[in-house]
């Protein structure tokens, strides 16, 4: 029973986090009157549909996995842009049918410029989703905040190699501003084996230190998973402050911590690329999955009343809802054919070059974008089946 709760918990996440990517498409592709023909929230057959007075079909799907939306006259499953003798060709059978003119409404006679923005808007609308869903939790429940203040330093630690000392009030940690202890923790986390300046508050003045924080497993979450990250080998602590905004204010907040999601993400991929980091903490469908029941199982077990708790576990799904959103958005901006970002590349193109992207070459990079992403997703499906302990499991029966 708590298995099929999880997954209708994912499922119902990700569903309306797609459904805002896509409706950032949809909505400004309408604002410069683009023909839409379907508009389907979730893949393959369709469940539900409903057509309006604008010709768009809504559609329910029965994969609930993703969504799309199809433009009339896009007849590549990729979106892959036709080059300048198909775009003549359908320029002709449009006109021929739908009389001169006609052919302005459709999505690959647009501007370019135009193009991007209706493309953009996707990855455009999980962040705003972000900020909204952050903002409001600030707004009506708030935020706890400890500051990020040195109670103790262990021996023989990178910490007391770079000389920090009790009392110390950490506020910068590699070009970062510091603002409680948890951005602390997870800018130390994300730069195992990196000097990295620290900048702290001492005795009423700002003193740089330099240190490197050394690889260390530890576990985090509540499912007993284990990961080797940075660690200084600092206490932090102090009287937690608790703050509700305004909603201007809120905004504002829900912003940086959008901001600092999608850093975190983007310090971690580059970290892979610099041989930093091994990729193991890259998560797919199964941990996200597994983190969502996770995150339930605990808060149900808070000894509070059930009203408090289901309150509780719904707080935490629209803060998980809003980093998965930035996550969303930010995997769709990488430079991959098949994704907005490889769309945005392909644009760019055309943009300086004055002609589209030659439709075989674009052929061949939407198959070297497919094979890219379903390899990251082999890769993240295998990191979540060793965190979850199957790969450990079956290896003991053959061992």
């Amino acid at each position: 029973m708590h298995a099929i709760v999880t997954i209708l918990q994912f499922l119902i996440l990700i569903s309306v986090i797609v459904t805002i990517h896509e409706l950032g498409h949809f909505s400004v592709a309408r604002l410069f009157k683009t023909k839409i023909e379907r508009f389907s929230v979730g893949f393959g057959h369709k469940l539900l549909a409903r057509t309006d007075k604008n010709g768009v079909e809504w559609c329910l799907s029965a994969i609930p996995l993703g969504g799309y939306v199809k433009f009339a006259g896009d007849e590549h499953v990729s979106s892959m842009s036709p080059d300048a003798k198909e775009l003549d060709a359908a320029r002709t059978a449009i006109v021929a049918k739908e009389g001169e003119g006609a052919e302005k409404a459709y999505f690959h006679f647009k501007p370019v410029w135009q193009r991007m923005l209706i493309v953009a808007a996707g990855p455009f609308a999980n962040f705003v989703l972000a900020i909204v869903l952050f903002a409001g939790v600030l707004m009506f429940i708030g935020k706890g905040q400890t500051p990020a203040s040195v109670v103790s330093v262990e021996p023989n630690s990178p910490a007391a190699a770079a000389g920090f000392k009790p009392g110390d009030l950490i506020t910068e940690i590699d070009g970062r501003d510091v603002e409680n202890h948890q951005d602390a923790l997870t800018l130390i986390m994300m730069r195992a084996d990196s000097t990295i300046d620290i900048t702290v508050l001492r005795d009423g003045a700002s003193v740089v230190l330099k240190a490197t924080p050394a690889r260390k497993e530890r576990e985090v979450g509540s499912g007993g998973h284990r990961i080797k990250a940075g660690r200084l080998g600092i206490e932090m602590g102090g009287d937690m402050r608790w703050q509700r905004f305004a909603p201007h204010t809120a905004l504002v907040e829900g912003a940086k911590m959008t901001w600092q999601v999608l850093d975190t993400n983007v310090t971690y991929i580059g970290r892979i690329f610099a041989g930093k980091e091994n990729g193991d903490q890259l998560s797919g469908i199964i941990g996200m999955t597994k983190a969502t029941g996770d995150i339930t199982s605990e808060t149900m077990k808070v000894k509070a009343p059930l009203e408090e708790r289901l309150l509780l576990v719904a707080l935490n799904m629209i803060t998980m809802a809003a980093v998965i959103s930035v996550g969303i958005g930010f995997l769709n901006l990488l430079p991959v054919p098949v994704l907005d970002g490889g769309h945005l590349l392909f644009y760019t193109y055309e943009a300086v070059m004055q002609k589209p992207l030659n439709s075989a070459i674009q052929g061949y990079g939407y198959r070297l974008g497919l094979v890219t992403l379903l390899g990251l997703m082999l890769f993240a499906t295998w990191n979540d089946l060793n965190h979850t302990g199957v790969v450990k499991f079956f290896g003991g029966l053959f061992s």
